[in-house]
């Protein structure tokens, strides 16, 4: 594929037209159409549908711009790091992500930020509550849920999934569980919130708020109780596969998705420093 025609498609679909896409890219109109043909022939799909002068993306071509989205933005990085720029890219970005997330999974993609941009500050925000972007609680947030909030730009890097884990020694003393209801009465631990109890009773799993003898707003206190074999929990998949002596009570058992989204504000999308440390999460995001 000529990478023109996907920079032409990017910037069209961003743009909504394609005279305001000509004008950014700086070329005519029929010859950015041609291009958007010319990639639609090479792929065999219609991108767009063709309503009068209006293009309106059909849901193959919303689902090839998240893709595509990641190779400008790491044409992007190859710009700065060919020039050396990104060396020189200073400032502080604040990023927020659940309490797991940041113990667990943050640290190898923090690591390749500051080995490619060691003049940015990195800034970790480990809570299990939304952080505000509208309120500049966070520059870029690691979210599970899509944004709702008119202002912020969000985008669905991958989908992950969650399993209930137990230590080898739990699992010695108590035994594996044949089925999902059999969790109930398996030692939870969790979050004290209805909305968990509520999660789990609509996967099969029959248990009340006041059934958890164990429970924290933090995940990762919960976690170090599995790993000492104090009861069970559920768990992202990448945190599991990274903690030694866990194991998964039900293997056979569907996975919970985990949708993982990265979130900023729209006036914050110009900034050199946080398009550098989204373009690099985003990347090490999707390798999940």
């Amino acid at each position: 594929m000529d990478w023109n025609h996907i920079r032409g498609f990017h910037a069209t679909a961003l743009a909504g037209s394609l005279s305001a896409a000509a004008r950014q890219l700086g070329l005519t109109q029929p010859t950015l159409s041609r291009q958007v043909l010319a990639l639609e022939a090479n792929l065999g799909v219609d991108l767009f549908e063709r309503r009068g002068r209006k293009l309106v993306l059909t849901q193959t071509g919303m689902e090839l711009l998240d893709h595509i989205r990641i190779m400008g933005d790491a044409a992007d990085t190859l710009a700065l790091a060919a020039t050396g720029r990104a060396q020189e890219i200073g400032g502080r970005v604040c990023i927020s992500a659940t309490d797991t997330f940041a113990a667990y999974v943050l640290p190898e993609i923090v690591a390749r930020i500051r080995s490619e941009a060691p003049q940015i500050t990195i800034a970790i925000v480990a809570s299990n509550e939304i952080s505000d972007l509208h309120r500049g609680e966070a520059d870029i947030a690691v979210r599970h849920v899509r944004p709702d909030r008119p202002g912020l730009v969000g985008r669905h890097i991958c989908d992950t999934a969650a399993s209930f884990f137990a230590s080898e020694d739990w699992v010695a003393r108590n035994g594996l569980p044949g089925k999902p209801a059999d969790l109930a009465r398996a030692g939870l631990m969790g979050f004290d919130d209805p909305r968990f109890s509520g999660f789990l009773r609509e996967i099969g799993i029959p248990v009340a708020t006041e059934d958890f003898r164990i429970v924290s707003e933090s995940a990762v206190v919960i976690w170090e109780m599995v790993k000492r074999g104090m009861g069970v929990a559920v768990m992202m998949r990448e945190v599991a596969e990274r903690t030694p002596g866990v194991v998964n009570l039900l293997p056979d058992m569907a996975p919970i998705p985990v949708p993982i989204w990265l979130v900023t504000h729209q006036e914050l999308e110009s900034s050199p420093r946080v398009r550098l440390v989204q373009t690099i999460m985003a990347e090490e995001l999707a390798r999940l």
